[in-house]
């Protein structure tokens, strides 16, 4: 059964709900394991869901609990398809001496290789690369909330930065600046670059509401790259590639998709591709 890879490159800031809430920001879904923002399989599924052609949606995602109470379904079924969760690849930092550089390190990019890996060639698989690796040279570089000596970067070369950055969209071509950090010094300056909005609550007559109050909305800034897993189930049965090219089509139904809510506001807008 083979996994694909679709990548997902942010046009515009998305924030996909969490559970938390500290003060006055609300915080968006995090990776209990890494607390890194993503965004859950369940998002991207639905909005799969509904771009689908009617008559391939229960083939393909399966049926509904409206399905099963109002349409005459006797069970829940399974589909021909499964989605992963959406992680991060590269993410933007501002930096005062460079514009932006992506970020990246060993944990971010080991867990993409497992999955990117097993469409290369044995002899050209790629390795994770130093922690320092840095595309601009030994430089002094500042990064938001971090100064980075030359001494502690080493030459990165476009040659070899540029294998692992998803070459089948030109919007990739956005990312001119690369760095591997360690994982804690990336989890931190990933945190500290999240985009956060101020809102106010407002009542009837779009005035102050009597509980008006700031709140600060996090989510994942434009420009970050992300991927998810995805492929055939069980329940394809000797249907896996066709339910598979189903998807791709699907894909290429359109440019530009919106995820994570809020599309009134022009949050969530990506770019959408396959491997």
């Amino acid at each position: 059964m083979n996994t694909y890879i679709s990548y997902l490159y942010l046009l515009s800031p998305l924030h996909t709900g969490g559970t938390s809430q500290e003060g006055n920001i609300v915080g968006i879904a995090r990776e209990s394991h890494s607390d890194l923002p993503y965004m859950s399989a369940s998002g991207i599924r639905g909005k799969l869901r509904s771009s689908t052609p009617e008559d391939q949606r229960k083939s393909l995602w399966g049926n509904t609990l409206e399905d099963v109470q109002q349409n005459g379904d006797e069970n829940l079924t399974q589909g021909s398809l499964w989605i992963g969760d959406s992680a991060i690849l590269w993410f933007p930092v501002p930096s005062l001496s460079h514009g932006i550089v992506w970020v990246t390190s060993p944990f971010l990019l080991r867990r993409w290789l497992r999955l990117y890996n097993q469409y290369l060639p044995e002899n050209k698989q790629l390795s994770l690369p130093a922690i320092g690796s840095c595309s601009v040279g030994k430089v002094k570089l500042y990064l938001k909330d971090a100064i980075f000596q030359p001494s502690e970067l080493t030459i990165w070369t476009k040659e070899e930065w540029k294998n692992y950055i998803p070459q089948n969209n030109k919007v990739t071509e956005i990312i001119d600046k690369a760095l591997v950090l360690s994982d804690a010094d990336c989890q931190t300056l990933i945190q500290t670059s999240l985009w956060r909005q101020v809102r106010v609550n407002l009542g009837e007559g779009k005035v102050l509401a009597d509980n008006a109050g700031f709140r600060y909305e996090e989510a994942i800034p434009p420009e970050t790259l992300m991927y998810f897993p995805w492929g055939s189930t069980t329940a394809a049965n000797g249907t896996s590639e066709a339910a598979c090219n189903n998807l791709k089509n699907i894909f290429t139904s359109q440019i530009n998709w919106q995820f994570g809510g809020q599309e009134s506001l022009g949050r969530g807008l990506v770019e959408l591709w396959n491997n």
